[in-house]
């Protein structure tokens, strides 16, 4: 507008920009709330009052469908102003609502359950989205710490939905079936009632078992077959020896080294997998082997398998402490770089070497973002499960004549 004034003050009313006072209301409402609009839009028609009286064109045609103009685009602009700002605030309270409800789907999983350490990463393919058609989630429950992922076929809001009905149905069924393929059963039987058609889903199941804290964490008597007076595990799943239970004689050596890290007090070195068409989970051993832990026979996925079709088996995979357990979707395997090469998940195993596994999901996550260089086109989930170091044995001497406690650092 000062442009304006500019020119037609130099130039004369021959030059007719008058007219383009307009533009700035109408930007003001571009960007601007309805306060500045209005501001704008009152200062745009007192210029165009002023300049039209120095031209002498106050009250002629011309000067008068100048000031038309100028105060129609100024009305305009203002009620479209308030119609943005309006539709801003609704867009703000759908997303606000969006980002409860996905909060609720995909909950914050615990860092840590007993000796297990746990970190996820969840990348959507959908902009502005938290969540997709990828899930996961992780119980206690009394037979051990069960987790899932699982891909559901699709995208968009369907896909959302499919997931929201699988994770229902496990949170139940994994705090109270005794196994495995009675979980996945259940799951089965959920989405048998919601899909249509060949919808489905690919998912793992998987359970670690803890043998030393009856699955629970809880501190458990611990002895073959009946509880040995005075002696539990502890919550570091150390047996807590009084002097009243330590046995006396020939049979202290026997039995003593077998509270302390054997017997019912021994942690479980593998972990139970049930896998329904999904990716294989990587397994990185504390020796730094690498490999795929791949089921005997690969089966239909979660939503098929009500077809005649048997179901899967469970097996199981080492894992001991200093053992890592990766468990992703097929956007992560499946990202391409500019040379339609996939992303070589084993290959790139050394970036999990991170103590925190956070943080070391977060370097995998950069790396397959440096891999592709663009958005993916598929939503990306990850679960790193960690199995911590407990640390050597050391001797701890006792009592004179007493047996030297076995424990841990």
């Amino acid at each position: 507008m000062g442009v304006v004034c500019a020119v037609d003050l130099t130039g004369g009313p021959g030059i007719g920009l008058l007219p383009m006072m307009a533009l700035g209301p109408a930007f003001a409402g571009l960007t601007g709330g309805k306060r500045r609009t209005a501001l704008v839009g009152a200062l745009a028609i007192a210029l165009s009052v002023a300049l039209s009286s120095y031209n002498d064109q106050f009250g002629e045609r011309r000067g008068n469908a100048t000031l038309i103009s100028v105060t129609g685009v100024s009305v305009a602009a203002l009620l479209a102003t308030a119609m943005r700002q309006k539709r801003e605030a609704e867009l703000a309270n759908v997303r606000s609502i969006a980002e409860a409800a996905q909060r609720v789907l995909l909950r914050p999983v615990p860092r840590g359950a007993g000796r297990l350490r746990v970190a996820v990463s969840y990348t959507s393919a959908v902009a502005e989205a938290r969540i997709g058609g990828d899930l996961y989630e992780v119980v206690t429950s009394p037979y051990g710490v069960r987790l899932i992922v699982g891909d559901v076929q699709g995208k968009g809001l369907e896909a959302v939905e499919t997931a929201a009905i699988v994770l229902g149905a496990f949170r139940e069924a994994a705090y109270n079936e005794p196994d495995l393929p009675a979980v996945g059963e259940r799951l089965e039987r959920a989405l048998s009632r919601h899909l249509l058609g060949e919808k489905f889903v690919t998912a793992v199941l998987v359970e670690v078992r803890d043998d030393r804290h009856g699955a629970t964490g809880a501190e458990t008597p611990v002895g073959p077959g009946r509880p040995d007076e005075g002696v539990v595990v502890t919550e570091e799943g150390l047996p807590a020896l009084s002097p009243l239970s330590l046995p006396e004689g020939p049979l202290a050596e026997e039995r003593l080294p077998e509270r302390a890290h054997g017997g019912g007090g021994r942690p479980t070195e593998t972990a139970t997998l049930l896998n329904f068409g999904h990716p294989a989970p990587l397994a990185v051993r504390q020796d730094g082997s690498v490999h795929f832990a791949e089921p005997a026979q690969r089966c239909l996925p979660l939503g098929l398998g009500l077809h005649g079709i048997e179901p899967p088996e469970p097996h199981e995979v080492p894992f001991a402490p200093g053992d890592q357990l990766l468990f992703y979707t097929d956007g992560v395997t499946e990202a391409r770089d500019a040379d339609n090469r996939f992303y070589p998940l084993d290959q790139r195993a050394h970036l999990l070497k991170d103590p925190d596994p956070e943080g070391a999901l977060e370097a995998v996550r950069q790396d397959i973002q440096e891999h592709v260089r663009s958005p993916l086109n598929d939503d990306a989930a990850m679960l790193l499960l960690r199995y911590r170091d407990v640390g050597p044995l050391l001797p701890v001497p006792g009592e004179a004549g007493a047996a030297d406690v076995l424990v841990r650092e």
